[in-house]
């Protein structure tokens, strides 16, 4: 693990504290299967009884970075993960602790990130694998793909079975609602189930976090933001 990523965890750590649109896949494709090995499906089990899902990314054998947004009583993440029907060698752990950004606003979404500490270290395989976190020095990304199992379809009620992904297009950072964020617009991309994984950009890394989106007031198309990882 790059010291970077080390760094980065030990910060978030040290200052993390203990309406909601979770996106899905629109416009995209199947991805190949455990091509993209640092995806986590997050069953979220809900006060109400429910398990709800997010999407997550391995940083690497003992924390899980997603949405704050994906908050709730308790946690499994599952790893190795392509057809979620397909039980074979999927690792499932439960979470041990959840840091929310202590900066999170419920609101506007900004600060949209979490961190989950697993009970036990993930077992690192080809099918598991950590990803690398865009530092200072990496630039500006343009053109990246967000992953997922949530819904394909709006009128479609229910999960993708395999793993999807889609590419997208940053536009301009004055478009964002706020700084801290990363943007796409239109119809294809991120929208329900997807919310937490990670957004990936051309060198591989990880530059942002799926949140949520967010239409102005005058209309228009709508606007795809996710969270940026802090330097």
């Amino acid at each position: 693990m790059s010291i970077h990523c080390q760094l980065l965890i030990l910060i978030l750590v040290l200052t993390l504290d203990d309406q909601v649109h979770t996106g899905e896949i629109i416009g995209g494709r199947e991805a190949v299967p455990h091509s993209r090995p640092y995806m986590v499906l997050l069953e979220r089990s809900m006060q109400d009884g429910e398990t709800r899902h997010c999407g997550g990314f391995l940083l690497n054998e003992d924390f899980v970075m997603t949405a704050a947004h994906c908050q709730a009583s308790s946690y499994t993440v599952v790893l190795g993960v392509h057809n979620f029907r397909n039980s074979n060698e999927l690792q499932r752990i439960s979470v041990e602790q959840a840091f929310p950004h202590k900066e999170y606003n419920e609101t506007d979404f900004n600060n949209d990130i979490m961190l989950l500490k697993l009970s036990a270290k993930a077992k690192l395989s080809k099918n598991v694998q950590p990803i690398a976190l865009a530092g200072r020095g990496d630039g500006s990304p343009k053109s990246c793909i967000v992953s997922g199992w949530g819904r394909t379809d709006e009128n479609i009620p229910y999960m993708s079975v395999v793993l999807m992904e889609v590419n997208v297009t940053l536009i301009e950072s004055k478009q964002c609602p706020t700084n801290n964020m990363y943007c796409s617009k239109g119809v294809t991309g991120p929208g329900k189930g997807d919310s937490g994984g990670p957004l990936v950009c051309e060198d591989g890394k990880a530059y942002g976090v799926v949140s949520h989106d967010f239409r102005s007031e005058s209309g228009g198309p709508v606007i795809h933001c996710f969270a940026k990882i802090p330097d």
